[in-house]
């Protein structure tokens, strides 16, 4: 799978389009064009088919306008991914004031993001390691830190859990992403799948070989009724980092 990088146009042109400091207007006698337009026709375009279909030649066509006619509300590809990622950012909910405990702020948090992923499976094909500076992601990080704001922890022990938070959910949407994809993909389901295998599988298990990799592996697979299930994995997992996130919190000396 392809991965693209962010952050990799002109830096003064990226956050002039991500803050709109330099908006265009259409040309007499063009059709009428708007960076938000562009940005809209691009990410439906990637929703569809994936980053690796993404080109200023097909949002043009999308928009059914010559291609050069996007350069002049966009410099390039690189400066459209940029916005096209602020873009979905603020799709999140933000509520000023969320009721609840921070538990249930965080849960808020994990789920907002896993949508997310599911609405835009492409997200997953963008490396992380550098943020987007534009006005969604700073709000939506902004938001993310007031669910654990005033609980106890350091200014960097917030900003890790939203980093351990958002990255769990980024591992486990892969899985429900690729999950979703294998039968598209391969013409097969999961349940097609295992039956093809089942008669070589039974004639190979060697259940005193691999007693643990048998036991638990039946055991799984009757509960989930798959090997895999990124919904058990979802679920499991967040309440998990969710337990020792409150670990972190009760170590904390009240009096202190």
């Amino acid at each position: 799978m392809t991965v693209e990088y962010p952050g990799r146009g002109d830096p003064a042109r990226s956050l002039a389009l991500l803050w709109r400091t330099s908006e265009r207007t259409s040309r007499k006698g063009k059709p009428e064009l708007s960076v938000d337009r562009i940005v809209r026709a691009a990410i439906a375009l990637a929703d569809a088919e994936g980053l690796a279909a993404l080109s200023m030649r097909r949002v043009a066509e999308r928009l059914g306008v010559g291609t050069m006619s996007l350069y002049t509300y966009v410099p390039g590809k690189p400066e459209l991914l940029d916005v096209m990622l602020d873009e979905v950012y603020g799709e999140t909910p933000r509520p000023e004031d969320v009721p609840g405990c921070w538990r249930g702020r965080l849960e808020r948090i994990a789920r907002e993001n896993w949508a997310l992923y599911l609405r835009h499976p492409w997200l997953l094909q963008v490396a992380a390691a550098r943020p987007v500076l534009g006005p969604n992601a700073t709000a939506k990080y902004d938001y993310e830190l007031r669910a654990i704001d005033g609980i106890g922890l350091s200014d960097l022990e917030m900003d890790s859990v939203i980093t351990l938070i958002t990255g769990f959910v980024h591992g486990t949407a892969r899985g429900a992403v690729e999950s979703a994809q294998a039968e598209r993909v391969t013409g097969i389901s999961d349940e097609q799948w295992w039956a093809a295998h089942a008669p070589f599988l039974s004639r190979i298990a060697d259940a005193t070989r691999y007693p643990t990799a048998s036991r638990v592996g039946q055991a799984a697979g009757e509960e989930l009724n798959a090997a895999y299930s990124p919904e058990h994995a979802f679920e499991f997992g967040l309440r998990r980092v969710l337990d020792g996130i409150e670990a972190l919190i009760d170590q904390r000396d009240p009096t202190t």
